[in-house]
């Protein structure tokens, strides 16, 4: 599992550009589990999981910042930044 091993962005940037379709499906998974048992906004979020990656692994954040238009497009951001 590739998720399990995200502390911070360096970590996606470590991972090959085949791992990162596989990071994403994980997420994926973690976003339905947790938003099934506690509520949440999951349409905003499952579209921004490719999206939320790839600027994880170009960009290098937090010095480049990332602006969301809503807070429910985030919780992909903070799975990859927050652990």
């Amino acid at each position: 599992m590739y998720l399990e091993n995200i502390n911070s962005p360096v970590d996606v940037k470590k991972l090959k550009i085949e791992q990162l379709n596989e990071l994403s499906k994980e997420i994926r998974e973690a976003l339905l589990e947790k938003l099934s048992e506690h509520g949440g906004h999951i349409a905003p979020n499952f579209g921004m999981v490719e999206l939320s990656v790839a600027l994880h692994y170009v960009f290098n954040s937090p010095e480049d910042k990332i602006v969301f238009d809503v807070s429910h497009q985030s919780y992909v951001h903070k799975m990859l930044t927050s652990f």
